[in-house]
């Protein structure tokens, strides 16, 4: 991902979002009566289904990433919607993919 989007600030950013949504995984799995094992499982793959999920849009990632590190501001980023449905379509797969794997 960050040969994808080569900006310092999502460097940094992105693995604490893998932490915040493992953590929250666990908490939310905890709460529900979930064994801690298939939170994190679920997490991972819907993280990795994610990670799948914007490998087309990548070229435009850094594209956009170049324009924004030379200070080009745009009024709006268009994203295909064919983009945005393989994006959710890969979450849900894989995600579907880890409770079949859970149980």
């Amino acid at each position: 991902m960050a040969k994808w989007i080569p900006i310092q600030r999502f460097w940094t950013v992105y693995p604490f979002v893998w932490v915040v949504c493992g953590t929250a995984a666990v908490a939310y799995g905890t709460w529900r009566g979930f064994a801690v094992e298939d939170m994190l499982v679920v997490c991972s793959f819907a993280l990795t289904g994610l990670t799948i999920g914007l490998y087309p849009t990548r070229k435009m990632f850094t594209e956009w990433a170049h324009e924004i590190n030379q200070g080009v501001e745009r009024e709006r980023y268009d994203y295909p919607r064919a983009h945005l449905a393989f994006c959710g379509a890969s979450v849900l797969a894989m995600s579907a993919a880890a409770v079949l794997l859970t149980r």
